[in-house]
């Protein structure tokens, strides 16, 4: 169990997806929608205390019914909701989702704006996010203002409290105005972060390049402690200052890919915050990243992230038969 200090903040955007009914149909071939919470920060900060982790979420949500019914579902899943404000005059943000036939997804998104860009720097509880060990974010509460600067000041405040900051970009291009501006505002904070976690479509993206050690190796920054590419079923490949390597995924069948990533650099993040030595120790990074890939792939066994993010025992327990 994690000790009293040991909390991971996560910041940025909590929304409804809504998800067909039935699989690998378009959104206009689908009889109906189940409603799903999603947005990365907010799985990121479940996949934690689903772990046994401290965390908390900081960031907005329409004073709706959906707005309170996400709340809702992170007190219940033991995430501290100290930092989240309500805006009374923004909906809480919705995003329709099809599964492909292969289990991978495409959005359609409602945000005009939705409550989560309107987040300002004054509405942030800085004590909360100075009391974290770990801040993490991702790169949506960077595509507008207020919420950019909101973004911006919580990291400030975050890295000078000490704290390690944690980045996962999750691009999601139908959000941008371009592919360019996602790009350049993907990289205009690149430096800041201590640990970065990127997809191999994400470093095909911003690199322009295929997957590659080489092109892994163009995103290092001289403050980095730890680069990871995650590769689906294949695993994920780390870099560190000192060694690199790869490890194998795991084999699983698969449903639904969300949540996964989310699930991977939460249970990374769980393990880290009470170890920092992980970082510059191969063998309990190699060990950290083997239970990181097992969380991720076992959410990929059900449909939606959050239900679907796993517990200790049901990681190990994949982690045995492997």
């Amino acid at each position: 169990m994690a000790n009293k200090g040991d909390l991971i903040v996560s910041f940025g955007e909590m929304l409804i997806d809504f998800v067909p009914t039935v699989s690998g149909v378009s959104l206009a071939e689908a009889p109906g929608f189940l409603k799903a919470p999603g947005g990365a920060p907010a799985n990121v900060a479940i996949a934690v205390t689903r772990l046994g982790g401290k965390a908390a979420f900081v960031g907005k949500l329409g004073d709706d019914e959906f707005g309170h019914m996400l709340a809702g579902i992170l007190k219940q899943n033991q995430v501290s909701v100290e930092g989240i404000k309500f805006d009374q005059g923004a909906r809480t943000a919705l995003a329709f989702v099809t599964l492909r036939a292969d289990g991978e997804r495409e959005f359609m998104f409602y945000r005009n704006p939705s409550a989560d860009m309107l987040l300002t720097p004054d509405e942030l509880n800085l004590d909360l996010i100075r009391s974290a060990k770990v801040f993490h974010y991702g790169s949506i509460s960077l595509i507008v203002e207020p919420c950019r600067s909101a973004h911006f000041k919580a990291m400030e405040v975050a890295k000078e409290a000490g704290c390690l900051l944690s980045y996962d970009p999750n691009l999601r291009l139908p959000l941008w105005p371009s592919a360019e501006e996602a790009r350049e505002k993907i990289m205009s904070i690149w430096d800041k972060a201590d640990v970065i976690k990127v997809s191999d479509n994400e470093l095909e993206f911003l690199t322009g390049k295929e997957v590659s050690d080489e092109a892994a190796l163009s995103l290092w920054h001289p403050n980095l402690k730890l680069l990871l590419v995650t590769l689906g079923e294949d695993g994920c490949k780390y870099y560190t200052k000192s060694f690199q390597g790869k490890i194998a995924g795991f084999h699983v069948k698969t449903i639904d890919t969300t949540g996964a990533g989310d699930s991977f650099i939460g249970a990374l993040l769980c393990k880290m915050v009470q170890d920092h030595s992980i970082i510059t120790d191969e063998a309990k990074l190699k060990e950290v990243l083997k239970f990181a890939c097992a969380c991720g792939a076992i959410t990929t066994t059900k449909k939606g992230a959050i239900p679907a993010l796993p517990t200790e025992s049901e990681a190990q327990t994949l982690l045995k038969a492997n």
